[in-house]
Order: structure tokens, then C-alpha cells, then sequence
């Protein structure tokens, strides 16, 4: 049976894109490195591996991570230099940034997670940069429409992207799309694949979403981001009561939440995974 897929998207406490309007004014002194030992630890003990998408920051920060996550048998994979939303870089700058990444990751990156899911049909040149840089695959579509991401009508398997088809197979694309996970919750199409909805709905109906992917010979994509499996180096920001529930609601249980889903469903790293289609 196809294994499923697992990315930490590792960002620091001041990337959240809720969070970086309220702590401009603050030091931003990156905290997450404590925590990734943590990280490992439960995906050694769960006998998982897993692909870190990496705010390129961090690694010049803490160049050591590059090889920890490694040498434990995980995949480093690209999430902008600085948790940027699309919408505020350009083509060009994008691009430089991959160079940038590719130096600090030492060419071992070969995916792309956009932050805040922000690809769209403004900025679907991310594809195409990909591409130009020799990309494997991209990670950043939700097949179900949100306040804040995500597309109607997408397809939920794998498939072949393009700058010009963004939901469904494109025969002549060079680069493999595996959308976000999505499953129903009191009859609602809901993103049941990590971060806030992870956290905030009942285990089961993340358990059943992967259960009905494995039936179907999909691999479920889920996600959750390194603050919240280390709450304990996430400060206590000051933030409207909209952007404080989504952010910390339920944060001191994310941990115990993925390790019971690892426990009981296999997943791997998205070049584990292609290794294993491709073998």
C-alpha cells in the first residue's frame, strides 16, 4: 500500500502570516532550532520519516539543521527565505531566493511548499520558476475553498501541474502537485490535513479522512507546523482574539494528536514517496 505524506513546515514563532502584522515591532530571535530534536525524537520513535519545509532564514541561522534532518533520514524541502506570501514577491525574486536555498541546503532541495497555501492563478509563475530550477514537485494546493486559500472544483490525487492548469492534470507539465488533504465534517468539504483544523477537529475525522484516502490508493498529504508540535518556544504574542484562537487553540495537543496518527497510519517523505513510485 502507498504510503502516505508528511511535511513540517518549520517556521519560526514570528512567520505565521496571522502573526506578522502584530510583532513587526518585536526582536525576532528564532527559537524553533530548540525544538527540533523534539521533532525528530517523534518521528524516530513513530518510525516515520518526514519532509521539512524550511524557511530558508533559519538554515542561515542554525546551519546544523541541514544535517540533522538528514542524517535522520528526512527531506529538507523549500518554504521561502523568509515565510514571504506569494503575493508579495515577484518571478525574480523568487528565483533568487531558490538559488539562495540551494546553496544552504547544498542541492538537497527538490520540493516547494508556498506559505499560507498563497499559489494561485496571481501568482502561478511559481510553477513555472520551479521548473526552471529543476523542481521535482510543489505542495501548496488545498482542493477546498477557505477564507484564506484554496480552490473549488481541484483534483484530490497527485497530478501534473502547470502555470496554466492549477486543479487538474496538464499532460505537458514537468512538475507533480500533491494537494493538501481535505475530507467532510458534518457534511462540509473541511481541510482535514494540519495546522488549525488538525488542532481544532475531532481526531477521528482527520484518522477517517486518511483512511478514506488509503482506500482509495491516495496518499494523504498532512502537514503541521514545527510551533505547534514545540509550543514551549512559541511566546505568548499579544494578538486580536480572531488571530490568538487560530493560532494557539489547541496548540498544547497537537504533539499527542500527530504522534496517535503516525502511530496508526504510515507516512513518509514526499522523496521517499517518489522513490518508491519510481522503483
Amino acid at each position: 500500500m502507498n504510503n502516505n505524506l508528511l511535511g513540517i513546515d518549520f517556521e519560526d514563532w514570528y512567520h505565521p502570516q496571522l502573526v506578522q502584522p502584530f510583532v513587526k515591532d518585536l526582536q525576532h530571535e528564532p527559537k524553533m532550532f530548540n525544538g527540533l530534536e523534539k521533532i525528530l525524537e517523534l518521528l524516530r520513535k513513530t518510525e516515520t520519516s518526514a519532509t521539512f519545509f524550511m524557511v530558508g532564514e533559519l538554515l542561515e541561522h542554525h546551519s546544523s539543521m541541514l544535517d540533522m534532518i538528514l542524517e535522520n533520514g528526512h527531506e529538507i524541502a523549500f518554504h521561502t527565505m523568509g515565510h514571504s506570501n506569494l503575493n508579495d514577491l515577484t518571478k525574480e525574486k523568487f528565483l533568487d531566493e531558490l538559488d539562495i536555498f540551494d546553496k544552504l541546503s547544498n542541492g538537497n532541495s527538490k520540493g516547494f511548499r508556498a506559505p499560507t497555501f498563497s499559489l494561485n492563478q496571481n501568482t502561478a509563475w511559481a510553477i513555472d520558476a520551479l521548473v526552471e530550477k529543476n523542481y521535482l514537485y510543489d505542495s501548496s494546493i488545498v482542493p477546498v475553498k477557505t477564507q484564506l486559500y484554496g480552490f473549488e472544483n481541484c483534483q484530490k490525487d497527485p497530478f501534473t501541474i502547470s502555470s496554466s492548469s492549477l486543479t487538474k492534470n496538464d499532460p505537458n507539465g514537468k512538475l507533480t502537485e500533491y494537494p493538501l488533504s481535505v475530507g467532510t465534517f458534518f457534511g462540509k468539504n473541511v481541510p482535514t490535513s494540519g495546522g488549525f483544523y488538525l488542532r481544532s477537529l475531532p481526531l477521528r475525522t482527520s484518522l477517517s479522512s486518511i483512511s478514506n484516502y488509503e482506500k482509495q490508493n491516495i496518499p494523504a498529504t498532512i502537514y503541521v507546523h514545527s510551533w505547534e508540535l514545540t509550543p514551549e518556544f512559541m511566546p505568548k504574542i499579544q494578538l486580536p482574539l480572531k488571530e490568538k484562537f487560530v493560532t494557539f487553540h489547541n496548540i498544547q495537543n497537537t504533539y499527542s494528536r500527530l504522534e496517535k496518527i503516525l502511530q496508526q497510519h504510515d507516512f513518509s517523505s514526499f522523496k521517499n514517496y517518489l522513490a518508491n513510485e519510481h522503483s
